[in-house]
């Protein structure tokens, strides 16, 4: 099991850029891959971001291609998310995940541990 704990988001400027993190415990961060979710008040969660056990394979939703990397440091066993050109529409709770296999997925029911999440608001 692990445990998954996000950094604080916060209330940025549209245009701003901000920066999460996801600190890891427990079993062993490198035997995971990770996702980073959002969800907006009224909508499904989806996933933005995913990353697979080495970093060598990422995945990032149309919507966010571009501005938002997402990277891992499995020494440290943390996550992060750098969101940049930030929109309105980017404003949800952000949920990092991790998913009991070494490749990476893309939907919500893949993933078996989250963090309790964070709010992210971009105002215009």
């Amino acid at each position: 099991q692990v445990q998954l704990e996000e950094s604080e988001g916060g209330l940025v400027q549209e245009g701003g850029s901000l920066r999460l993190s996801c600190a890891a415990s427990g079993r062993t961060f490198s035997r995971y891959a990770m996702g980073w979710f959002r969800q907006a008040p009224g909508k499904e969660r989806e996933c933005v971001a995913a990353i697979n056990w080495s970093a060598g394979n990422t995945y990032y939703a149309d919507s966010v291609k571009g501005r938002f990397t997402i990277s891992r440091d499995n020494a440290k066993n943390t996550l992060y998310l750098q969101m940049n050109s930030l929109k309105p529409e980017d404003t949800a709770v952000y949920y990092c995940a991790a998913r009991s296999n070494y490749n990476l997925g893309y939907f919500r029911g893949e993933y078996d541990y989250w963090g309790q999440g964070t709010q992210v608001t971009v105002s215009s």
